[in-house]
This record gives structure tokens, C-alpha cells and sequence, in this order.
């Protein structure tokens, strides 16, 4: 039953939208906020009982209200109402996948059958803003190289994260993506590599539908440190082929030694026998 509503109201849609539409409102909320999406159609509690209206989202079913009764999806039961004087729907707490195209659609009864005379479109926009990117230093892997990472969370639509060094995109790693399954909302996060050798002044640029957020992070270069964490390595690099080298001279002279004992015990005369 349900399938066969929907069928009819699309059909009728794609018949009726040109004749019957006043144009699509637009209407941008925000997650966990609550909407008014409104038909533009005044009626009388007295004709109420007499017309069937239909709201819905794309080609799936919202909501009927036929003979004055009103039927509710499920995915709308309990947080969603119907404002009978002016035929709108109030959506409360709304979700990302609130997102889309709602029709309403009014039909009146004309003798044996009901006839369109009504159809208004509402485009709902929902978002959710990420928060301020966080920027760690998590080191460095290496002498010269420091690593950086950018996160941020709690946002929609889905976002794009990237590095920029003087307007430039640089090469990030480990970028991870993923949405929590219950409040639909991402989280981001990416690591940034560079020489430590040089200034640097980075943004962490997150993009989200027509949104951004960033975060800037500067980096001055430190001779000091660097010429410490030079002469650490030169001095790993320097000692282990010496004490390579010194442990060749000993198992050398080790061995000549050995060589030396056994052929002086080899040469030693017998010893005296008894008496």
C-alpha cells in the first residue's frame, strides 16, 4: 500500500509540478534544530475532513492525512507534527539525512474522484559545523623531519581536509575519514611532514558543502637544535664503525693468541717419566 501512494504522488508530480508549483523555497537549518516546512495552503477545519494531503521527501512518503486522519512514516513518527491550519510540518531534531526535496500536495474531492489543486516545494538544507581543526606535533620520526596532525569533528556534509603552504596543496599522510552511524556526523584527520630546516607557515583547510574552517601553524626553524640533533647522529654514524673495527682487532688478536698458546704446548717437551 504504502509503494502504491508513493507511485501515485510521484506519478502525479511529474505531471502537475509545472501547473501547481510555486516555486521552491529554500529553507538551512542546523543539526539537532527544529524546521517549519511550510505548503502555503490555508484551509477550513470543515474542509479538512473533504481533501487528502500528502507530504513527502523525493518519492518516499512523509506523511498522509486522509478523512482528517494522519498517518506517519516511521522514520518521522514521534518527532514530527502537523499544523492543520496552514497544512505545514514541523520537524524537530533534525538529522543530516534530513537532507532533500519535500512536495506537498493537496487534493480536493471533485464528485466521484480527488482532484490536485495545490503543490508546493520545499528544499531543506541541514548541516552541522565542524569544530575549530586541532593541530598536535606528534615529533619527529627522523633528524631533520617533524610531524603534525590536523583533526576535526562533529560536522555534515561529508568534508574535505587539506594542507596549503603559501596557497599551495601539500602531499599529507594517513588521512582518515569515518561518520558515526548514530548522530551521522564525520570526523577527520590528516599528518602533515616537513623539514625542520626551514620557517613554515601551514592551514589546515576543512571543507564542508559550502563551508570552511581552519587552522593555522607556524614553525621557526632552530639552529641550536638542529646542530644538536646533528652531532647526535654524527656521533652514532662516527662510533659504530669504530667499534666495529675494534671488535675485528680483538677477535684477530684472540685468535692469534690461541694459535700461539697451541704451538708452544705442541713444541713444549714430554714430561720426565718416574723412576
Amino acid at each position: 500500500m504504502k509503494c502504491l501512494i508513493s507511485v501515485f504522488i510521484f506519478l502525479k508530480l511529474l505531471l502537475l509540478n509545472l501547473h501547481y508549483s510555486e516555486g521552491t523555497i529554500e529553507v538551512k537549518k542546523t543539526v539537532k534544530d527544529k524546521v517549519v516546512l511550510p505548503c502555503n495552503f490555508n484551509i477550513s477545519s470543515e474542509e479538512l475532513a473533504r481533501v487528502r494531503i500528502y507530504w513527502q521527501k523525493g518519492d518516499a512518503v512523509v506523511m498522509t492525512l486522509m478523512a482528517g486522519k494522519e498517518k506517519w512514516w516511521p522514520e518521522y513518527e514521534n518527532r514530527t507534527f502537523f499544523l492543520a491550519n496552514n497544512l505545514s510540518i514541523v520537524i524537530l531534531a533534525l538529522r543530516p539525512s534530513d537532507n532533500g526535496t519535500y512536495t506537498c500536495v493537496v487534493q480536493k474531492q471533485d464528485k466521484t474522484s480527488f482532484k490536485l489543486v495545490h503543490l508546493n516545494l520545499v528544499m531543506l538544507f541541514v548541516r552541522a559545523d565542524f569544530s575549530v581543526p586541532n593541530i598536535t606535533d606528534l615529533g619527529s620520526p627522523s633528524p631533520m623531519i617533524r610531524r603534525i596532525s590536523c583533526s576535526t569533528s562533529g560536522g555534515f556534509p561529508e568534508p574535505h581536509l587539506s594542507w596549503l603552504e603559501n596557497g599551495e596543496e601539500l602531499k599529507a599522510t594517513n588521512k582518515t575519514l569515518s561518520q558515526d552511524p548514530d548522530t551521522e556526523l564525520y570526523t577527520i584527520r590528516s599528518e602533515l611532514e616537513f623539514n625542520v630546516t626551514t620557517n613554515h607557515s601551514f592551514v589546515c583547510l576543512v571543507k564542508y558543502g559550502n563551508l570552511t574552517v581552519s587552522k593555522n601553524f607556524n614553525w621557526q626553524k632552530n639552529e641550536s637544535d638542529r646542530l644538536r640533533s646533528s652531532v647526535k647522529w654524527v656521533y652514532a654514524l662516527t662510533m659504530c664503525p669504530v667499534l666495529i673495527i675494534l671488535y675485528v682487532l680483538y677477535r684477530s688478536y684472540r685468535t692469534q693468541r690461541e694459535r700461539e698458546i697451541e704451538r708452544e704446548w705442541k713444541q713444549a717437551p714430554p714430561p720426565a717419566e718416574d723412576i
